[in-house]
């Protein structure tokens, strides 16, 4: 299984500190592990699952979709505006 990023996930993935990127890490790996560990969304963005985690004392929302094989993570973020900014990355609005 490969496993691609976004260029927005990269760029936030960039500026957060070692600690939680370590977070990240374990949080990804668990998604590839087991791809059904998030929650599928419905209507326009069916296909996505969205996983929750925390991140010291903030919850932060990892999108990602399966294509074949691979792991494409779309995006990570808090859940201010979160699915407003997806949709948008995504060209659905």
């Amino acid at each position: 299984m490969r496993i691609y990023q976004s260029r927005s996930f990269k760029n936030k993935v960039k500026k957060m500190s070692e600690p939680e990127k370590d977070a990240l890490d374990r949080e990804v790996r668990s998604i590839a592990d087991d791809p059904s560990v998030g929650e599928e969304k419905k209507g326009d963005l069916q296909g996505i699952f969205v996983h929750k985690f925390k991140l010291k004392t903030m919850q932060y929302l990892l999108a990602y979709r399966k294509v074949g094989e691979d792991l494409e993570l779309i995006m990570i973020g808090p859940h201010e505006n979160y699915y407003r900014d997806l949709k948008r990355q995504l060209k659905i609005l």
